[in-house]
């Protein structure tokens, strides 16, 4: 597992390549997709956070939130202070929150 750094700019650096992702479907425990990440500008930082999360930690449960929180630095302090504006850093609040454990399914290209 990575140390986070202050920024995500330095946190993604650590981060394992995205390239052969199309996307991320999070799962619940009923099996629904209730969110997908693909892998399209914008959106690249979030998923390279997710993909490592399930590489490290197999599933999106309260650990792997706050450790996906650190990796989000600088950005987690925006999303609380800016609900909505940081959908996939509010579902890991969620989760630490008390939100049910997703499932990470990568999906290859």
């Amino acid at each position: 597992m990575i140390k986070p750094a202050a920024s995500f700019k330095e946190n993604l650096q650590q981060l394992p390549s995205i390239e052969s992702l199309d996307r991320i479907n999070l799962v619940d425990a009923d099996g629904k997709i209730v969110a997908s990440i693909e892998n399209q500008p914008g959106k690249q930082g979030s998923l390279a956070v997710y993909q490592y999360l399930q590489q490290c930690f197999g599933t999106l449960n309260r650990d792997a939130a706050s450790h996906g929180l650190a990796i989000f630095a600088e950005h987690t302090a925006d999303a609380k202070e800016r609900p909505g504006a940081h959908p996939n850093i509010d579902r890991l609040l969620d989760i630490i929150g008390g939100a049910a454990p997703l499932t990470i399914e990568l999906v290859a290209r």
